[in-house]
């Protein structure tokens, strides 16, 4: 399967006929397996027509939460509601939910159409409109004149999307993905991701969708809630969660960061001073991002991205923050290069820098400075 084209992107967005868009709110639910609990009274609501991703680790309860919302299992306290109407108890068959697996779960002795077809036949939808709805469909998913085909003539690529039609074909109130593009390999799941937003957007239907892939749910989602032993740590905006992390593990989960911790020296107004490995450092602090009322003397953890920091041969005179050090390690990843540097101050830091640009050959052993602004990096709470 190739990237979409220009014109392949403009049918995604023209504006779809039919159906309507639903909320869905968690009111504190709750899920126990004997002493485990699972899920720990979480709250949330997804605004009709979001794309909220359940990011978390193995094991974070963030598949339990998704299969819950479906109705495949009950919930041990709390409520599910679509809209205002409490679905807590309706069974999973009633509550009018598309589902898409990571196994895709296509009838290998069925043809496309008919694959797409089957929950209008189950619900015995009169025949030209079953023909009329899964020829719009394969059309939206890019598969038209495939109809024919059995899902073993197909990529990996092409069965999800027959996958993604056939969740979509009786018009869901939402649609729940569980892992969707975990068996495509990282090129085509790249470009998948590209044609599910683009899908997204021509359905304007709520996605819930969960992966424990961090770029995924940063290039995918309206929002993404991070989920860590069965609890909500932080819920935002890509964008917000990505700077602004709230907590050690948010920031070191969802992409790579540095950590410096240190001791409040001074403050002025919301910007301060802080002692770290026999060094002072400035940081500046926006509204709302952690440190507020803290006051000289108290410990403070700062988390700061590779790409925000500077790596010279010379130390930057004008520099607001920097630190000598030496590299111990390189890698290079054609776009960039990720430069391992030991600090006596601060120990070993990261540093992304674009490979076409770096201004210093990262050898091992080379004496460097870091550099970086005081705004650079967040105030983050230790987990």
């Amino acid at each position: 399967m190739s990237a979409s084209t220009g014109g392949e992107k403009a049918a995604f967005e023209k504006p779809v006929s039919g159906g309507s868009s639903h909320s869905l709110t968690l009111q504190g639910i709750a899920k126990d397996y004997g002493p485990v609990r699972a899920v720990d009274h979480v709250s949330l609501t997804v605004p009709r027509g979001e794309f909220l991703t359940l990011l978390g680790p193995s094991g974070s309860g963030k598949t339990t939460i998704l299969m819950m919302v479906a109705g495949f299992i009950a919930p041990t306290a709390g409520d599910i509601l679509l809209d205002d109407r409490v679905i807590t108890h309706v069974p999973p068959e009633k509550r009018n939910f598309g589902m898409v697996f990571q196994g895709y779960a296509l009838f290998p002795h069925m043809s496309v159409f008919d694959n797409v077809a089957f929950p209008l036949k189950v619900r015995r939808r009169p025949s030209k409109e079953t023909r009329d709805r899964v020829e719009k469909l394969l059309e939206l998913v890019q598969l038209a004149g495939l109809e024919g085909r059995s899902p073993r003539q197909l990529s990996g690529g092409q069965q999800q999307r027959v996958a993604l039609a056939r969740a979509l074909s009786f018009d869901p109130d939402i649609l729940l993905l569980d892992e969707p593009l975990g068996a495509l390999d990282r090129k085509l799941r790249t470009e998948v991701q590209v044609e599910l937003k683009l899908l997204h957007r021509r359905v304007g239907k709520t996605f819930l969708y969960v992966t424990h892939d961090q770029e995924e749910a940063l290039s995918l989602s309206d929002r993404v809630a991070i989920v860590r032993d069965g609890r909500f740590v932080q819920v935002g905006s890509p964008d917000e969660l990505y700077e602004r992390p709230a907590t050690r593990f948010v920031a070191s989960f969802l992409g790579e960061s540095n950590f410096i911790a240190g001791t409040m020296t001074e403050r002025k107004d919301r910007d301060f001073t802080y002692a770290a490995g026999g060094n002072g450092f400035y940081q500046s602090v926006a509204p709302g991002l952690g440190a507020d009322g803290a006051l000289p003397g108290a410990s403070v953890l700062l988390a700061m991205r590779p790409e925000k920091l500077s790596l010279s041969a010379a130390a930057p005179p004008d520099a607001a923050n920097r630190v000598v050090g030496e590299i111990v390690n390189s890698n290079y990843f054609g776009s960039t290069i990720h430069v391992s540097v030991r600090t006596e101050a601060l120990g070993e830091l990261t540093v992304s820098t674009p490979a076409w640009r770096c201004g210093v050959a990262p050898d091992i052993g080379r004496r460097v400075w870091l550099a970086w602004d005081p705004d650079a990096s967040v105030v983050v709470e230790q987990d």
